[in-house]
């Protein structure tokens, strides 16, 4: 028996990278996927893929899938995605809130709308989606969502600092306030059996962002984590039991070695410190 048969999951920022990744993961484990994300086809944005990509992978390979474009920082867009979901599968048992954006901006220079633009994404449409699948998923008592959060939630500390140009602020801002939300709404769901959680990339993953923004070298960059330390990652924290992963926040492979699916990882979370809702 596959890990997720018989449920109907949601994965956002479906048509690349990471969340491309848990679509293709969580097909082949048997869920039934709701790829949701803007670019519907190639060519629809500069970067490489799109849902109907994604989507066609999943059903070449032998399972089940719908591409649904959706812009889940407007309220009828998330409530066109749930209602497309379950007409075509039934209601959601699993959602994970993968979509964000960011700019590279120090804040001395970053535009409000852009600021504005970053949380109605990255924040903002997580907590609609989170709102529009509980209903199903409280009435049944059971579901999982996870929220995939950024090493870049993890502040500076305290000063004095090096005199250097930064520009990730606000990024890290919209995901600090996703890894709070993630343990508030854990607490509020728990007694109904719904599991809530995040995680984050220990090491970073290559992705077709990533090394657009120069992040990594390439896809293939050495010093970058396999995408499938994060695919399982998330895999785990929608199969292991409640109370062993609901609330937590978290990074990839420190998630994985602790439950016995790897047997050495690195990064935040074992060797390098995480943010503190991840020591919570």
């Amino acid at each position: 028996m596959k890990k997720l048969d018989g449920k109907v999951a949601i994965v956002t920022g479906a048509s690349r990278g990471i969340g491309k990744g848990i679509a293709q993961l969580f097909a082949v484990e048997g869920a039934k996927v709701v790829c949701a994300a803007r670019t519907l086809h190639e060519g629809d944005h500069f970067l490489e893929g799109s849902l109907m990509s994604t989507v066609s992978e999943i059903k070449d390979a032998g399972g089940a899938a719908l591409a649904v474009q959706c812009d889940v920082s407007n309220e009828e867009s998330c409530d066109y995605l749930i209602k497309e979901a379950k007409q075509t599968f039934g209601p959601v048992d699993v959602l994970i809130n993968n979509a964000a954006l960011t700019y590279f901006v120090p804040i001395k220079d970053l535009p409000v709308k852009r600021w504005i633009r970053a949380f109605a994404v990255n924040v903002h449409g997580p907590f609609m989606l989170c709102q529009k699948v509980l209903p199903d998923m409280l009435e049944r008592r059971s579901g999982a969502i996870v929220n995939i959060s950024s090493r870049g939630a993890i502040g500076p500390g305290r000063g004095p600092y090096r005199d250097m140009e930064h520009s990730g602020t606000m990024y890290g801002a919209t995901k600090a306030a996703m890894e709070r939300f993630t343990q508030g709404l854990a607490q509020e769901v728990y007694s109904n059996g719904i599991s809530v959680s995040c995680v984050s990339p220990g090491v970073g993953v290559a992705t077709p962002g990533t090394v657009y923004f120069k992040l990594a070298s390439s896809l293939d960059d050495p010093l970058r984590e396999p995408m499938e330390m994060m695919t399982r990652a998330v895999l785990l924290l929608v199969t292991e039991p409640l109370d062993k992963i609901t609330g937590r926040v978290t990074y990839s492979q420190a998630i994985l070695k602790e439950f016995g699916w790897i047997e050495k990882g690195k990064g935040h979370g074992i060797d390098l410190p995480g943010s503190g809702f991840s020591l919570i």
